[in-house]
């Protein structure tokens, strides 16, 4: 355990030493304050029209009215879509930094066990993200109170507060395999090809039907089913789509520790 607190620290260290943290909070925070200014404009519809493309983006919220479980609803969706990216680039900076700072070989050739090594990555990966979606749900009630919205209940909070974290946490167990793909590609490229191939074909996968079956389209889709916009028309989610998703989380963790335990420090 200690040589486990020892190896989050300097990866905590080397995280909090970067900008990379504050670059991801002003990424992340963009989604509370676009919401707040489409949720300013559906309040005066005329205005939308007037203003053109604006009023062509607000109105993919036309299901909704301008209220608080509009505007949650609009970042539970955010955070599964763009969102993912996000992660992805945090996890792909946390295990691809080794190989682009040319510390890797350094890392490997520590007394340290290379899993406890590994498993503090994971862990600062984890802490990260869920920190990132209570930041913006945060964010979300200053905004949403400072463009005064009609509707807040403590209730409402609560539920899309968990809705919020569910779709966060379910999209982070897909993280596994970026890490992977960091490592073996040494570096950023790989990952992020990576994610962005999948959630393009979580996209069609959706489109065809298959969403549930496909473990990167999940957490799009339970969004959906907390939305009061798309909760009607959204397919429903069964437990064979949350273990999916554990079973992709189980393969990209095996897979990445694997890869660690036996990548050779000489190259």
């Amino acid at each position: 355990m200690t040589s486990f607190i020892t190896a989050f620290w300097a990866e905590s260290l080397k995280a909090v030493r970067s900008r990379v943290p504050w670059v991801t909070a002003a990424a992340f925070s963009i989604f509370p304050i676009v919401g707040g200014i489409f949720m300013i404009i559906m309040k005066d519809p005329e205005k939308a029209q007037a203003m053109g493309l604006i009023g062509a983006k607000a109105r993919l919220l036309s299901g909704g009215t301008a209220d608080w479980q509009t505007f949650f609803d609009f970042l539970g969706v955010g955070t599964a879509g763009a969102g993912a990216i996000l992660f992805a680039f945090i996890i792909a900076w946390i295990f691809g930094r080794e190989f682009s700072d040319h510390t890797a070989k350094e890392l490997l050739a520590l007394p340290t066990r290379r899993e406890t090594i590994v498993g503090a990555k994971f862990v600062l990966a984890a802490v990260w993200i869920q920190a990132l979606a209570v930041l913006i749900f945060l964010l979300g009630l200053l905004v949403g109170s400072a463009v005064s919205l009609p509707g807040w209940s403590a209730g409402l909070a609560w539920t899309s507060f968990g809705s919020l974290m569910l779709c966060t946490f379910l999209t982070a167990l897909l993280m596994p395999l970026v890490a992977l793909f960091a490592s073996a590609g040494r570096g950023y490229m790989p990952p992020l090809a990576w994610a962005f191939a999948t959630l393009g074909a979580s996209q069609i996968a959706g489109l065809m039907g298959w969403g549930d079956r496909f473990p990167w389209a999940v957490p799009g889709m339970i969004s959906m089913m907390f939305s009061v916009v798309y909760g009607k028309d959204a397919q429903t989610v069964g437990i064979l789509s949350y273990l999916l998703v554990v079973l992709t989380c189980l393969i990209g963790l095996a897979a990445t520790f694997g890869w660690w335990r036996s990548a050779d420090q000489a190259k």
